[in-house]
């Protein structure tokens, strides 16, 4: 009798720790993303004279930047 009672805990222990382990598993792969402020709309930009032919502008935009948008300026890049 003890024998079946010492087994039927070793298998309960061992799927108790299988299910942890599984849900461990699976919540390591969530990704919380914070909240963040909507995107202000986007700045006005004088393009400047292309420095030469084979420059493309490249327009300004916002980048997340740690907790505030920043604004990248546009610049000119070569093709």
């Amino acid at each position: 009798m003890k024998m079946k009672l010492r087994i039927a805990s070793i298998r309960s222990c061992a799927a108790q720790a299988l299910l942890l382990s599984a849900a461990a598993l699976s919540l390591s792969a969530c990704i919380v993303e914070p909240a963040r402020p909507p995107r202000p709309a986007p700045l006005v930009e004088v393009v400047p004279e292309r420095p030469a032919p084979e420059y493309h502008w490249v327009k300004g935009h916002y980048v997340w930047a740690g907790n505030h948008w920043d604004w990248v300026r546009g610049h000119w890049a070569l093709n």
